[in-house]
């Protein structure tokens, strides 16, 4: 912030958190110029499609949750809503049009004068410090907390410059953070192009070709075996196994201190695994399901939900493991096949969209341990596979490394975003003077 000038005098505001503010600024409470209350109670059957009233919930975003037709608490543009209790706890949300709110957000209807977009950066600038959880089963905050609230009040005209000052600071920073999100989603396809094209097309571009006889394959170097997936997996007992089934496998089974982890298909999705926030069974229990047992280097693949088909490579444990019954596991004849190639190319055949030839047709689409059987699978020689994965472990690694990188970036214009909100709405510096560039200036700095 050291760009900006800060106010010639300052007071005690009086409240802690917020210091001292300009000395020709008032404070007052919140219920001073908005009258709140908890939304009304809209359940999802109440909801139609299209309706007179969007409603607001405690969805994160400003989308809104549905439509109802009439409503006893009617809100207007300038008024907001702040969810209550869920993920977006606390952020709000300004009203834009004529609409509603769910009983998980709470209110506030102007009733005394103020700029809504100065209190909207207000509120999004101070949220720590305004919106304290009351620790509850689920977490919330109160209608007379949000009355009680402290907020500051320049001048209407000052109130104005700000908000404008904010509004056009913030584009540009949003502005960097979308390119910046634009380049990771170029380098996350770029990455897996790279995938892709090394475990269908491996690493010589010379080498000769032949048609895999698979349409979505396409040519294939011409000594690789098109082969399939059962034929991968390891000659032991129960290589290739989905979770226990049902009753077999429930949440009274979990117990706090047991000796076998329960591996479910989010490690399959992300990759991430910590043992400390793994569930737990008896070893009494595993011996009942331990055709579902899953040991270190074993292939853990999702078997529902929006990311099935996703595959992760299982770590070394220091306790036994089975997966859970929305996952499968796979365990790969390591004679012919390398465990990181083979995930690799399963990753490879998610993206595509060819393990979905291995959904069973329920109402709840899963992958089938029969379907997935013949799903095809290119095997090139093994020591090629090993030389794949190195390259690829090259390669991956370097693109990972911008895309890191171009995440510390946005991290850093979100907290200088929020800085300079906090900054402005409290007072700590003074933009009466600053000038919006003009139309040319300002495309000069978006395209910077």
């Amino acid at each position: 912030m050291a760009k900006y000038q800060a106010y010639a005098e300052y007071k005690d505001s009086g409240v802690e958190w917020l210091g001292e503010i300009p000395s020709h600024w008032d404070l007052r409470k919140f219920k001073h110029h908005f009258r709140s209350a908890m939304g009304e109670t809209i359940l999802g059957a109440d909801l139609i499609e299209d309706g007179k009233l969007p409603v607001y919930s405690a969805t994160e975003g400003d989308h809104f949750f549905g439509y109802v037709n009439s409503s006893s608490v009617v809100l207007e543009k300038g008024d907001f809503v702040i969810p209550a209790r869920g993920n977006s706890i606390g952020f709000p949300k300004l009203v834009v049009t004529t609409s509603t709110c769910s009983q998980t957000t709470i209110y506030a209807k102007m009733h005394k004068k103020i700029h809504s977009k100065f209190t909207f950066y207000y509120l999004l600038g101070c949220k720590p410090y305004l919106f304290q959880f009351v620790q509850t089963a689920i977490p919330q905050i109160t209608v007379e907390e949000v009355k009680n609230n402290h907020l500051v009040h320049p001048s209407l005209e000052e109130q104005i410059q700000i908000a404008n000052f904010l509004d056009h600071e913030t584009a540009k920073i949003d502005h960097l953070i979308e390119k910046q999100q634009q380049l990771i989603e170029l380098l996350k396809e770029k990455r897996q192009a790279v995938i892709s094209h090394a475990v269908t097309k491996g690493l010589d571009p010379n080498v000769p070709m032949k048609d895999s006889g698979v349409a979505w394959l396409g040519e294939v170097p011409e000594h690789w075996v098109v082969s399939k997936l059962k034929y991968i997996k390891s000659h032991g007992h129960n290589a290739f196994v989905d979770g226990p089934f049902g009753s077999n496998l429930k949440s009274e089974h979990f117990v706090e201190d047991g000796d076998v982890y329960v591996i479910e298909s989010n490690f399959a999705t992300t990759g991430n695994l910590e043992p400390s926030n793994l569930k737990k069974i008896t070893t009494k229990h595993f011996e009942t399901i331990c055709r579902s047992e899953a040991k270190g280097g074993d292939i853990i693949i999702a078997k529902i939900g929006a990311r099935f088909g996703s595959s992760s490579i299982l770590p070394i444990l220091d306790k036994k493991a089975v997966v859970s019954g929305n996952s499968l596991k796979l365990t790969v004849n390591c004679k012919i096949c390398d465990v990181n190639y083979a995930n690799k190319l399963l990753q490879h055949l998610k993206n595509e969209g060819a393990i979905d030839d291995g959904v069973n047709g329920s109402a709840q689409p899963a992958l089938s341990l029969g379907g997935l059987n013949t799903l095809p699978f290119l095997l090139p020689p093994l020591d090629e596979q090993i030389k794949i994965i190195q390259s690829l472990d090259l390669k991956v690694s370097k693109i990972d490394q911008v895309i890191s990188q171009a995440k510390k970036q946005i991290l850093l214009m979100q907290e200088r975003r929020t800085a300079l909100i906090s900054a402005a709405v409290t007072g700590k510096i003074d933009v009466r003077h600053w000038q919006a560039p003009m139309v040319a200036e300002a495309d000069t700095e978006l395209s910077a």
